[in-house]
C-alpha cells in the first residue's frame, strides 16, 4: 500500500525537479528568437520571429571556424588528457617508488592553487616555448590535469586488485600490457567520467583563449562570440543563440554517456 501511494508521488516530484531544471535550456532556446530589445519587455514561454536575423548575425562572425577551433582543442585535450592522467593515476595508485608521497602531495597542492594566480607565469612558459598565439596552450597544459591525475590515482588505488596486476605480470606480460590490457577496463568508469569532464572544461574556456590567441582564425566558441559585441551596439539575442548552438555537443556527450558518468561517480563514492 505504501508503495503504491508513494510511486505516483515520487514519479510526479521527478517530473517537477526535471522541469525546473530543464527551464533554463528551455529559455536560452527561446531567448535566441527574439530580437535583442524584446528581451528586457517580460518572460517570454514561445518562440519568437527573429530566429533567421540571429542565425544571419551568428554566422556572420565566422562562427564555423570557431566551432571547429573548439572540436579540435576539446576532443585532443579529452584524448590525450585521459592517456596522461590515467597513466600517472595508475603509477601513484598501484606502484610504489622513492618519492611518491611528495609526487602526490604537490598533486593536492595544485589542486588548491587557484589557476589566475599562475596566470603570468604561464604566459611566460607559452612564449618561452612559441606557443602564443596557437592552439597549443589550449591542448598540452590542460592535459596534465591535477584534478585528473588525482581522480584516477583514488580509482586505481581502491578499484583495481593488486592480485590481479601481479598475477598478469606472473603470467609474462610486460608493465605496458598490464595497464592497457588489465587496469584500463577496471578504471573505464573514471576515465569516461573525467573525459567528459576535461571536454566540459575545455569547451567552455575563456580566460586562457582570451590571453594567449590574437588572431580571429584560432578563436574559440566563448572567445568569438564576443565578437558579436560592438562597441556601440551588445547583440545580446545573437549571442544567446550562439550559446545555445555551443552547448549542443556538450548535451550529447552527456546524453550519450550519462550512464558512465554515474556509474563512475558512485563507484568514486563508495569506494573512495
Amino acid at each position: 500500500m505504501v508503495k503504491k501511494l508513494g510511486s505516483p508521488f515520487m514519479f510526479l516530484l521527478m517530473v517537477i525537479i526535471s522541469l525546473i531544471s530543464l527551464y533554463p535550456f528551455y529559455t536560452m532556446i527561446i531567448m535566441g528568437t527574439y530580437e535583442s530589445n524584446q528581451l528586457y519587455t517580460g518572460i517570454k514561454f514561445w518562440f519568437g520571429d527573429s530566429l533567421n536575423k540571429n542565425l544571419a548575425s551568428v554566422f556572420s562572425i565566422n562562427f564555423l571556424n570557431y566551432y571547429k577551433n573548439s572540436l579540435v582543442v576539446a576532443i585532443s585535450t579529452t584524448v590525450l588528457g585521459v592517456l596522461v592522467c590515467s597513466a600517472a593515476g595508475f603509477a601513484l595508485g598501484k606502484y610504489q617508488f622513492k618519492g611518491k608521497k611528495l609526487m602526490l602531495a604537490i598533486v593536492i597542492g595544485m589542486l588548491m592553487i587557484p589557476s589566475q594566480l599562475s596566470i603570468i607565469a604561464f604566459v611566460i612558459e607559452m612564449r618561452w616555448f612559441g606557443w602564443m598565439d596557437t592552439l597549443w596552450p589550449l591542448i598540452i597544459p590542460p592535459a596534465a590535469s591535477a584534478f585528473g591525475v588525482f581522480w584516477m590515482t583514488q580509482f586505481a588505488k581502491n578499484t583495481i586488485p593488486t592480485e590481479v596486476l601481479e598475477s598478469a605480470r606472473i603470467d609474462g606480460c610486460n608493465e605496458m600490457s598490464v595497464f592497457l590490457r588489465i587496469a584500463m577496463p577496471f578504471m573505464r568508469p573514471a576515465f569516461v567520467t573525467l573525459a567528459l569532464l576535461l571536454f566540459l572544461w575545455s569547451w567552455n574556456s575563456f580566460l586562457t583563449p582570451l590571453i594567449v590567441l590574437n588572431s580571429d582564425a584560432l578563436y574559440t566558441i566563448p572567445l568569438g562570440i564576443r565578437g558579436l559585441a560592438g562597441q556601440f551596439r551588445n547583440d545580446n539575442a545573437a549571442q544567446i543563440l550562439g550559446i545555445t548552438l555551443g552547448t549542443i555537443p556538450v548535451l550529447f556527450f552527456f546524453i550519450a554517456f550519462s550512464k558512465n558518468l554515474i556509474e563512475g561517480l558512485a563507484s568514486s563514492a563508495v569506494k573512495g
